[in-house]
């Protein structure tokens, strides 16, 4: 008997043997508890347990059995109920060896995919659809992160914004257009600007940030280009910002995130959901979401605290790389926030199957 249980959070699309350490009776008082808890949001009893539990247990046997449980910190009692509910590692414990998921059907997965590959949609307005997507089919907020466009440029232009900056706009071979601002030195003369992007504009050809800042950086440091200094600073510092060592740009979209509040009712998790919230709008949070992405091999399920990301209890957080097809780089991650009881079955197939086409279609 294959008795391999996967390290936490990592997530084949299959059922996995009971974990280690419970006997099939406190696996199956778990489960149905957990499973309750997912539907209802109320904690359950031994009473309720013994009608719905498929071996013949007496109310007394039902009640040692989530004694024991809570013992072990897999439930916990709230003080205004004798009902049980699962803790943040009984929860593990379930998605980690008692949750059952299966595969999308084919109608599922084609509804997916044409909402995805919808003929003239700009790359935003198609992570936006997977973003509200992901929302409506799990009840949660849907996120997509991506990695700043890669793709070959067709313009590049610099424009004053004021005192010791300038707003880039970059335009895409595609026709897709990103803004991005970057420091410059204040008093900066206006030709300096346009000397600046004219000097790229004659580089692009087809070329894509990454090939045109190896080229550009080879001409800088061998000073042989026709810029002055300050149209070469402007040059090196908005390379810098997009391609630049040890920094990732991208864009992270989040919707639904109202859903979050659906089951609120205590004024500490109102202001738990409100910081998450505001981290989920912060460039850190989308570089940390990717890295979560990349040491994984598929969906990962992150409980409370376990991301290290909002550092809160009662959230849970599913999320899965988007790879491309080609060559398998990551090239974003998509997933869903919502609380502890969001529907893991569910959410999983949802999730892994969405980042397959989101890698599709940035790859």
């Amino acid at each position: 008997m294959n008795t391999h249980v996967p390290p936490p959070g990592r997530y084949p699309l299959r059922a996995t043997p009971l974990p280690p350490g419970l006997d099939a009776r406190s696996a199956a008082v778990l489960r149905e508890i957990v499973e309750q808890y997912v539907e209802t949001g109320e904690p359950v009893g031994s009473r309720t347990l013994s009608r719905r539990l498929p071996m013949n247990l007496s109310p007394a046997t039902i009640r040692n059995v989530m004694a024991d449980l809570t013992d072990t910190g897999l439930l916990y009692a709230p003080h205004t109920s004798a009902g049980r509910l699962p803790t943040d590692l009984g929860l593990r414990l379930f998605v980690d060896g008692l949750l059952q998921f299966g595969e999308l059907s084919e109608d599922e997965r084609g509804s997916i995919s044409a909402a995805l590959e919808a003929s003239g949609r700009s790359l935003e307005d198609t992570l936006t659809e997977a973003s509200s997507m992901l929302s409506g089919l799990s009840a949660a907020a849907g996120l997509v992160v991506a990695p700043k466009a890669e793709g070959a440029l067709r313009h590049i232009e610099f424009v004053p914004l004021g005192p010791g900056r300038a707003l880039v706009v970059l335009v895409a071979a595609d026709g897709h257009v990103e803004n991005r601002v970057i420091e410059i030195p204040p008093g900066l003369p206006p030709s300096a600007l346009q000397r600046a992007g004219n000097y790229l504009n004659n580089r692009l050809s087809g070329r894509g940030l990454a090939e045109l800042r190896s080229v550009v950086s080879e001409e800088l440091a061998a000073n042989r280009t026709e810029l002055d200094a300050l149209s070469a600073q402007v040059v090196a510092s908005g390379l810098a910002t997009w391609t630049g060592e040890g920094g990732r740009g991208g864009n992270l979209i989040v919707r639904g995130q109202g859903r979050l509040l659906a089951d609120v009712t205590q004024i500490e998790r109102l202001a738990a959901i409100q910081i998450l919230f505001e981290r989920l709008e912060t460039q850190e949070t989308m570089l940390k979401l990717l890295e979560l992405a990349e040491t994984s091999d598929g969906v990962r399920i992150f409980i409370g605290a376990e991301s290290g990301l909002f550092g809160t209890s009662g959230v849970s957080m599913v999320v899965a790389p988007a790879r491309s097809e080609g060559t398998g780089r990551i090239v974003g991650a998509i997933g869903v926030i919502g609380p502890t009881r969001i529907n893991y079955g569910r959410i999983i197939p949802v999730v892994d199957y969405t980042a397959r086409v989101i890698g599709r279609l940035l790859g």
